[in-house]
C-alpha cells in the first residue's frame, strides 16, 4: 500500500491525494511510512560518506570513517522523523485559523506524504557529486511544495483559496524548520562531534 501511494503521488497526485483522504490510514500506517522512507537517505549517505566518498569541484574525493558515516546517518535519520513529526504538528496547529479541523493523523498523513519526494531523493547520494544532488534535491523540494499546495485543500477539507495562503504558511513554516535543523546539525559538528575524515 505505501508502494501505491507514493507510485499516485508522482502519477496523478490530486486523485492521490483524494484516495488518501478517504481512507485515513491508522497513525501506525503513517508512522511506517516514515520510518520506512527516511531509510532511504540515512542508509545511502551512510554508503557515499563511508564508501564513495564525496566528489566537490576538481579536489580530491573526501570520505568518513565508517564510525563517523554511521554517527551521522543515525543523526541524520532521527532528525528526518523528528522533523516529519513536527510539520505535522505545525500543520495542525495552524488548522484552526483556515477553518480546518484535522487530526494529528491527518496533520501526519500530509506531512508524511508531502515529505516523501525529499526522502526519496537521498538515492542521488549513490552518485555524490555535489551538482548532481543539489539539482535533484532542488526539483524534490519543489515537487514536495506542489504535494503540500495540492494536498491541503483535500486533505483538510477546506476550498483552494483558503488552501493556498495555508499552504504557504506551511511551506514558510517547514522552511524555517529545515534552516533549524541545519543550524543544530553544524552545531553539534562544531561542539565536539568528530568526524574522521579520509582524503
Amino acid at each position: 500500500m505505501i508502494l501505491n501511494h507514493i507510485w499516485g503521488l508522482y502519477a496523478h497526485p490530486k486523485e492521490e491525494w483524494h484516495t488518501i483522504e478517504k481512507r485515513h490510514e491508522s497513525l501506525l500506517y503513517s508512522l511506517v511510512h516514515i520510518l520506512t522512507v527516511a531509510l532511504i537517505p540515512a542508509i545511502c549517505s551512510y554508503f557515499a560518506a563511508a564508501h564513495i566518498g564525496w566528489s566537490i569541484g576538481t579536489g580530491s574525493v573526501i570520505k568518513l570513517g565508517e564510525s563517523s558515516a554511521m554517527a551521522m546517518s543515525v543523526a541524520m535519520y532521527l532528525g528526518i522523523v523528528v522533523g516529519v513529526f513536527a510539520l505535522a504538528y505545525l500543520i495542525q496547529w495552524m488548522a484552526v485559523t483556515f477553518d480546518a479541523t484535522p487530526d494529528f493523523t491527518q496533520s501526519l498523513e500530509l506531512a508524511a506524504y508531502t515529505a516523501t519526494p525529499l526522502l526519496m531523493v537521498g538515492l542521488t547520494a549513490l552518485y555524490p557529486v555535489l551538482w548532481f544532488v543539489t539539482i535533484a534535491g532542488l526539483a524534490a523540494l519543489s515537487y514536495s511544495v506542489y504535494l503540500l499546495y495540492s494536498g491541503i485543500p483535500i486533505m483538510m477539507n477546506i476550498p483552494e483559496e483558503k488552501g493556498f495562503i495555508y499552504s504557504s504558511s506551511v511551506v514558510t513554516c517547514g522552511l524555517v524548520l529545515l534552516v533549524a535543523l541545519m543550524a543544530i546539525s553544524a552545531i553539534m559538528f562544531s561542539m565536539g562531534f568528530n568526524s574522521e575524515y579520509i582524503v
